[in-house]
């Protein structure tokens, strides 16, 4: 029997369930060694292996989530800040919600991964989650969701009409576009020259009248282009000007690590920025600098600046 080729989706599946890449990661470790130990049971006229996994994985997030409240991001806690001065304090007791690293999996396991989505999913009771995920993204029938999570085809679809209305208002999906379409990697690479220039006015011409920036773990976040860029011109007072830039994508959204300028003359880690753009604008910045978050994308912690402009 073939585990192996079924893990990416299972973390993905995982992901989407928690809310947590490292815990994903974790869950279908477990997944699959219950899945090994089990195989002896497995009857495939009954369920394909596919399937069967599922279920197990199922479970196992069903089990971990029990008790547990959701991961957030800033945006889901409270009221935007009116002061972009305010002490940045990581709230490190929060379980935030973090980033998935699209570098490490297949394009086909990276659909219904924005962070707004996920983010949104995770309001939900877990096992209306799990319907969700398995009837809308994984594209199981009632019956098999049934069979995986021990209960009804009326169930089912019960949780499944609920859930879908929770997260009916996510975003507009038809103006958010994808990072490979041409407009929006044009409107990244112009942000992404602003910031290595830190030119916070060509910045704040390339954001949307109401766009969102929050921090995690930090719990402020800003609403409005004004605040926005009022906050940007203290990160580069603070932190000095000479930043580098590496393209990546996240949640299957256009995304980049930046480099903050070193005592040395190197280049350091800094934060892992993952953008939505539409319309022609940057809507929302989600920017990530828990170094625990930062070690999924498996970057360089320094770079130098000959081997940044090499390396680009």
């Amino acid at each position: 029997m073939e585990l192996e080729p079924h893990r990416r989706e299972l973390v993905a599946f995982c992901y989407r369930m928690t809310g947590s890449f490292h815990e994903a990661e974790d869950l279908v470790q477990e997944t699959l060694l219950r899945a090994w130990k089990a195989r002896d049971r497995y009857d495939p006229a009954r369920a394909s292996v596919r399937t069967w996994l599922y279920r197990i994985a199922a479970n196992v997030c069903l089990t971990a989530l029990e008790g547990r409240g959701r991961r957030p991001l800033p945006s889901g806690l409270g009221a935007p800040s009116e002061d972009p001065g305010a002490p940045l304090v990581p709230a490190q007791d929060v379980p935030w919600l973090e980033p998935f690293p699209d570098a490490r999996y297949d394009a086909e396991v990276r659909a219904d991964l924005r962070l707004a989505w996920v983010a949104a999913v995770q309001h939900l009771p877990a096992r209306q989650r799990a319907v969700l995920v398995l009837r809308e993204v994984l594209a199981f029938s009632a019956a098999e969701v049934a069979e995986q999570l021990g209960t009804t085809v009326a169930a089912v679809n019960s949780a499944l009409q609920r859930a879908r209305a929770a997260v009916a208002d996510v975003g507009d999906a038809g103006e958010v576009r994808e990072p490979d379409d041409p407009e929006v990697q044009a409107v990244v690479r112009r942000y992404v020259r602003a910031f290595e220039a830190a030119d916070v006015g060509a910045l704040v011409r390339l954001l949307a009248e109401d766009a969102v920036l929050e921090m995690p773990p930090v719990p402020l976040w800003y609403r409005g282009s004004r605040d926005y860029g009022l906050f940007l011109e203290r990160v580069f007072r603070m932190r000095g000007t000479g930043w580098g830039v590496r393209p990546l994508t996240a949640n299957g959204q256009p995304a980049f690590a930046a480099y903050a300028p070193g005592p040395d003359g190197g280049l350091l880690l800094h934060t892992v920025q993952v953008l939505t753009v539409a319309r022609g604008r940057v809507t929302h910045n989600v920017v990530f600098a828990d170094p625990r978050v930062l070690e999924a994308f498996r970057l360089p912690p320094r770079i130098s600046p000959e081997e940044f402009r090499r390396r680009r």
